[in-house]
């Protein structure tokens, strides 16, 4: 059916086919199209333009989709503060309640067993690989990267090569996380990270990362603001812990002024994964399901790899030869990515929970 044909027909019984459908059929985009036109927003949150090229992925969709305004809340907010505006705003259809989110791994499965997301199976499916998704189709990861520092070599003559100079008295009020750790998932997990550099195995790395962070809090070299790049081009906080892809947008962005260098940390390499749902109580489910059919596309998967995202359908792409060249070419050297580890779900939430419990009690430092 075209989209032609679908605008002509009932658009209120195409928003309720669209909805009534089972969620894992092979759903007609025309219709679903139709149907999200006629709902005529999708409320997203937690989407800065510079984490993994959003703001051009965001204007992709828009131009794809004419007639389907993008309301974005809080770009700025971590993934519990996501997962606490559903609970806030269940029954809500205004413009408060977002419609998707996109949050870290260990997020998903207790968004699920909450009952705070719905299941939606898009039409690339089968490409998206099965230990990154919920095999009923509640979350499916997204994109994945490392953590990172980026480091302003105006400011600094130095630049870190582990997490363990980090202590160095040339860092003295120098170093930030790009979130709060007892909120943000990007922000618990270096933390994460921070420990298992330390020797710590996984299911002592948090507790290792606390005590890291807490000696640089005492000698008063970590800094507690969220890092942005703002405030790493200012000085403010000329060295900021972030996914790699978050810090690699923000160099592009400074186009050489201020002078920065990203590094991969020799030991603690942590890989993360993030994954996208779509909210129990969506007020535009449609809108929402429709998103998700643009960001599992080919077309969605190369915009967040210009953002330096490594797409969860990336082998699915390379194999294909959809991949460009220079898209490639831009990544970071692959030896940098060589002792990368996945932590598991379960090891993420265990972590989760041992960071943002005791980051106050044991590094004393209120980020915001």
């Amino acid at each position: 059916m075209s989209i032609k044909k679908s605008l002509g027909a009932s658009v209120s019984m195409l928003a309720v086919l669209a909805v009534s459908t089972p969620a894992f059929a092979q759903v007609d985009l025309d219709a679903l199209y139709a149907a999200a036109k006629a709902e005529g927003e999708l409320t997203t949150i937690a989407l800065p333009h510079n984490w993994c090229a959003y703001g051009d992925v965001i204007a992709g969709f828009k131009a794809k989709y004419p007639g389907i305004t993008v309301n974005e809340l809080n770009p700025d907010a971590g993934s519990a503060d996501e997962i606490e505006a559903i609970k806030a705003n269940q029954g809500n259809m205004g413009p408060q309640a977002p419609d998707v989110i996109d949050v870290g791994l260990s997020f998903g499965p207790s968004a699920k067993a909450d009952g705070l997301i719905q299941p939606y199976k898009v039409s690339t499916w089968d490409s998206i690989p099965y230990d990154a998704k919920d095999a009923e189709g509640y979350w499916y990861g997204d994109y994945y990267g490392v953590m990172a520092m980026l480091v302003n070599t105006d400011i600094l003559d130095t630049v870190p090569a582990d997490w363990a100079d980090l202590a160095n008295d040339e860092y003295a009020n120098a170093v930030a996380l790009a979130g709060d750790p007892r909120a943000s998932a990007q922000a618990i997990q270096s933390v994460y990270a921070a420990g298992l550099s330390t020797g710590a195995d996984a299911t002592g790395a948090a507790e290792a990362g606390l005590k890291l962070f807490a000696d640089l809090n005492a000698k008063g070299n970590f800094v507690p603001v969220i890092g942005k790049a703002a405030s790493l081009a200012q000085g403010t906080t000329p060295i900021v812990i972030a996914w790699d892809y978050n810090l690699l947008a923000w160099r592009d962005s400074f186009e050489g002024n201020p002078a920065a260098e990203i590094v991969v940390p020799a030991t603690g390499v942590v890989a993360g994964v993030y994954v996208q749902a779509i909210s129990a109580y969506a007020p535009h489910p449609n809108a929402a399901k429709l998103w998700m059919e643009y960001l599992y596309s080919d077309e969605g998967q190369l915009g967040w790899l210009a953002g330096y995202c490594h797409p969860i359908r990336f082998n699915d792409l390379a194999a294909k030869g959809a991949i460009p060249q220079a898209m490639l070419d831009a990544l970071p050297p692959a030896a940098a990515y060589e002792k990368a580890v996945f932590p598991t779900i379960e090891q993420q939430n265990a972590a989760k929970e041992v960071i943002t419990g005791q980051w106050d009690s044991a590094v004393g430092a209120n980020v915001e």
